[in-house]
């Protein structure tokens, strides 16, 4: 009855979930053919993976002209070294077990960064990440993104996922220090050069 945020709401969606193996996207995004088919497939083979997602195409106006493609590593080793200092998972493509992402308590509400931090909640529970190496979705991206990751209040979230990502014992000092010294003059960019950060260096 009332938006209560992303994180909550997809909470709330899980328990009316009736399988196991549950499928994330946004409602204007694109899945490719193949998506469900290469990912089920994948925990079939695999039961002890948790959760499974993929590379991703960025468009603005038509799937026709991908924009980039955001592309992540594959194995649970790699990701995990990853997640020490950006996001492992696209998650509008993610599919994972309902009880995994249940066990850890769910989504937790901070910012924009529910995803993340349950990502950093499973991998600190012993979670088994995975990434298949192909986009399987179309990802309708905004123009205004780069204006929508950036400000003194998307900065301060920023810290505190950091400073949770510590207390958890997911990152040490040492790295925490050096995401918030990387990330939040990042965030306090004007919009445009911003921008330019993402398009040619998190790309």
């Amino acid at each position: 009855e009332q938006n209560i945020g992303q994180g909550p709401a997809l909470n709330e969606g899980l328990k009316h979930c009736s399988y196991e193996l549950v499928a994330r996207m946004d409602t204007d995004d694109i899945c490719k053919p193949s998506r469900f088919e290469k990912q089920v497939a994948l925990f079939e083979q695999n039961p002890q993976i948790d959760i499974a997602g993929a590379w991703i195409d960025e468009f603005y106006d038509t799937p026709d002209e991908v924009a980039s493609t955001r592309k992540l590593p594959e194995t649970h080793e790699e990701l995990k070294q990853y997640a020490q200092s950006r996001c492992p998972m696209n998650h509008p493509v993610v599919m994972y077990r309902k009880s995994s992402v249940q066990a850890v308590g769910g989504y937790q509400r901070l910012g924009t960064f529910d995803d993340y931090l349950l990502w950093m909640k499973m991998l600190r529970d012993g979670a088994v990440f995975h990434n298949i190496q192909e986009s399987l979705l179309f990802f309708r991206a905004s123009r205004d993104m780069a204006a929508r990751r950036g400000g003194w209040r998307y900065a301060v979230s920023e810290l505190k996922a950091q400073l949770l990502f510590y207390r958890w014992g997911i990152v040490s000092l040492a790295r925490c220090l050096k995401n918030i010294a990387i990330r939040f003059p990042v965030r306090m960019l004007p919009t445009k050069l911003r921008a330019l950060v993402y398009r040619h260096l998190l790309r």
